[in-house]
């Protein structure tokens, strides 16, 4: 199947889920939204939210930080 993830072009096999998606990008899974087809997934589906060929998936980091107090 083919998805595309943050523009960029990737090719999985079926079933995969959101899960495995971002064990494969060496992502954390409390440290990330994932948007697919427009829609926010809660962190709660990413193991059994399975991906479909043609759909678009973002992946948002959080990054701490700020100014010291």
């Amino acid at each position: 199947m083919k998805i595309v993830v943050n523009g960029e072009h990737q090719e999985a096999e079926e079933p995969f889920t959101v899960t495995q998606l971002l064990q494969k990008l060496n992502l954390r899974s409390d440290q990330v939204a994932v948007e697919i087809n427009l829609k926010i997934v809660d962190r709660g589906d990413f193991p059994t939210w399975n991906l479909h060929d043609g759909d678009t998936v973002e992946i948002l980091s959080f990054i701490g930080g700020g100014s010291p107090a």
